[in-house]
């Protein structure tokens, strides 16, 4: 296996794609057969029914209208698509001025489309706010590859603040949109439903829309942990400002620390407990980590598993 690269130290308008060849070589360095694979059937034509054929796959209503006996045939699909979904609201931006939650993001999503248009898989873009702002059929060409690129990188160039999120409204419309099985993966903060159990049971409503249509889904829970989960801050008073609606608070971080880190430890346990009961996979993904060795991990824990 290759070391990881400095993916911190690429500029991303630039180098993006050469980003993405160099972390896929890697990737394909180190597992031994695909961790995506196909996983459904569908129907290619009827023929005449011959004696001894089985008669399950006879089409009935095809016997009904011309008294003959047709059989149809089915051709299994190897090829995956794949529909990754990216939060681009304000608080993705996080930490302002450093290595942030959209940029571990991005450069994951460009590793990961690279990795299935080697693999001949389609893929395709969603991203939203408080509304969705793109969304791309799956494809599995050069050309739509080149354009997914190309909005990722206007993504991390356009740094708007005061814009909100709504996770569960993109996903209940992506679902309508996606009219083949896929794989979904989502790559987000979560934080539009901390400490609201409301928002929390319409997220999960959303996201049993996409299961009961038979998708795949797959939850990549972005965080600056040291800082939004351990409340890592040093002992004084802080200004904190909401970088989604602009709101400010003033505190002493010794007097809030607690509280925040009680709440934040329950809401937590909670979306876990949520994404086991409705069986979808999430993985808690530090920027401090960078997304090579959290995708490596991911990869391989799901090779082992297919």
């Amino acid at each position: 296996m290759q070391p990881p690269i400095d993916e911190q130290a690429l500029h991303f308008s630039s180098n993006l794609e050469l980003l993405a060849r160099q972390v896929v070589e890697g990737f394909i360095t180190g597992l031994h057969k695909s961790p995506f694979h196909g996983f459904s059937v569908e129907f290619a034509e009827h023929r005449l029914y011959n004696t001894g054929d089985s008669i399950k796959n006879v089409d009935w209503k095809l016997f009904a209208r011309t008294d003959k006996l047709f059989s149809k045939r089915y051709e299994e699909e190897t090829n995956l698509r794949c529909q990754f979904i990216i939060d681009v609201s304000s608080s993705m931006y996080f930490p302002v001025g450093e290595y942030s939650k959209l940029n571990f993001s991005v450069q994951a999503v460009a590793a990961l489309i690279y990795l299935l248009k080697r693999q001949r898989d389609a893929f395709g873009l969603s991203l939203f706010t408080d509304h969705l702002v793109l969304n791309t059929p799956a494809k599995s060409t050069a050309t739509h590859q080149k354009y997914l690129f190309s909005h990722l990188e206007q993504v991390l160039n356009s740094k708007k603040m005061d814009v909100k999120t709504n996770l569960e409204q993109a996903l209940h419309q992506i679902a309508e949109l996606i009219h083949k099985r896929s794989l979904v993966v989502i790559f987000s903060d979560m934080l539009n439903t901390f400490d609201n159990e409301n928002h929390t049971d319409a997220l999960f409503s959303a996201l049993q829309h996409l299961k009961f249509n038979k998708h795949e889904v797959v939850i990549f829970n972005v965080t600056d942990k040291s800082r939004e989960v351990n409340f890592d801050f040093d002992n004084r008073p802080y200004e904190f400002v909401d970088m989604e609606t602009g709101a400010t608070l003033k505190a002493h971080t010794s007097k809030v620390k607690q509280e925040y880190l009680s709440r934040m430890s329950s809401y937590r346990e909670a979306i876990r407990l949520k994404c086991i009961q409705y069986k979808i996979d999430m993985i808690d993904a530090d920027i401090a980590a960078g997304f090579y060795p959290v995708l490596q991990a991911y990869l391989i824990k799901r090779q082992k598993m297919s």
